[in-house]
């Protein structure tokens, strides 16, 4: 019965799920409720509370970082610590200039806009918010040919909240624009504990303090992964007849999803499988590695990649990817002689 309905489930990469309605439950809504990233903290109390005294907008924030690690949170707690509304909105539903016109247009004094994946804006529309982020207005060009004429429509003071995964990704004139940068860093085991606690309380589950542990231990340094595999324990706890989740509970549930102590899943070890078996641990291009294990390659460089390299599992070369010692030895398995002086190269590198 948890094979058939858990084995086909990522709890790695983000997916809507029938839980979803949940995820607004276990957002914190205060600053004070919100675990981790205690320096961004800190400078967003300071700069709201300044722009709240100055009676002015808040100045545009860009927040970057791996995904799931709470910018969208972030972004709601800094329009209720503001006293505002927030509209929500992302780079690639924004097709055309009059649809970014039609939100702007409808802003309130002081609201938060926040547009997910912003890196993945249109150039066009992106051209738009340069004179909007910077003069509150909006710039249309009416007509064509000789006739077309330039009309200047001033908007009410807005603070934009830009988020992305990519922020390299960013058009300079756009990036410059942000007058707060902040980027968000994994949480520590002991951060993400916290969190599975607090979201057990939040979802009315009793859970001891060992299994909260277990947990965040195997949720690769993310919020929400962590709050992904407290649902599915929860499941599995229930489905036992337990009325409080118990670290026994949580090491059955979690081996049974795969997910091994360092937090890696399936297609983590896939990729570090087919890496070392089918291309003697690289080097090995990002294309050829996704097509090898089934996986598009945008997921494998922003979800499965970066914990990897964090690990120091795999690197990055100028040839493409290779496995590291660290890698081979949690495969269980030992570099070839080509592979060791492979890797005593990058290293030396280093």
């Amino acid at each position: 019965m948890f094979e058939e309905e858990y084995g086909e489930e990522n709890l790695v990469v983000s997916t809507k799920t029938e839980y979803d309605a949940e995820e607004n439950v276990l957002r914190p809504k205060t600053m004070a409720d919100y675990v981790g990233q205690q320096k961004v903290k800190d400078n967003l109390d300071v700069y709201i509370a300044a722009a709240k005294a100055r009676g002015e907008a808040l100045d545009h924030v860009l927040l970057y970082g791996p995904p799931g690690l709470g910018k969208t949170t972030l972004s709601h707690i800094i329009a209720n610590e503001l006293g505002v509304s927030i509209k929500l909105t992302s780079g690639p539903a924004i097709e055309r200039s009059g649809d970014l016109a039609a939100i702007l247009t409808n802003l309130n004094e002081g609201d938060v806009l926040f547009i997910d994946e912003i890196h993945r804006l249109n150039r066009s529309v992106e051209e738009i918010l340069y004179s909007a982020m910077e003069d509150y207005a909006l710039d249309i060009i009416v007509g064509k040919g000789p006739s077309a004429r330039n009309i200047r429509f001033a908007l009410k003071k807005f603070t934009l909240i830009g988020a992305t995964t990519r922020a390299g990704m960013l058009a300079s004139p756009l990036r410059d624009r942000f007058g707060i940068i902040n980027r968000l860093e994994m949480y520590t085991p002991s951060e993400l504990q916290q969190i599975v606690s607090r979201s057990a309380r939040a979802l009315n589950i009793a859970i001891d303090d060992e299994a909260a542990s277990e947990i965040a231990r195997r949720s690769r340094g993310t919020p929400r992964i962590a709050n992904r595999l407290l649902k599915r324990v929860r499941d599995f706890s229930l489905v036992k007849g337990n009325s409080t989740i118990t670290y026994a509970d949580a090491r059955f549930a979690l081996a049974r999803l795969e997910i091994d102590e360092l937090g890696l899943d399936e297609t983590d070890r896939n990729l570090l499988r087919a890496l070392i078996e089918k291309f003697g641990g690289g080097p090995t291009g990002l294309e050829t590695l996704a097509a090898t294990i089934n996986e598009d390659a945008n997921t494998i460089e922003d979800v499965y990649e970066p914990y990897l390299l964090q690990l120091g599992f795999i690197a990055r070369t100028p040839r493409g990817r290779i496995c590291l010692k660290d890698g081979y030895a949690h495969m269980g398995m030992q570099p070839s002689l080509k592979a060791r002086k492979q890797i005593s190269l990058f290293e030396t590198d280093e």
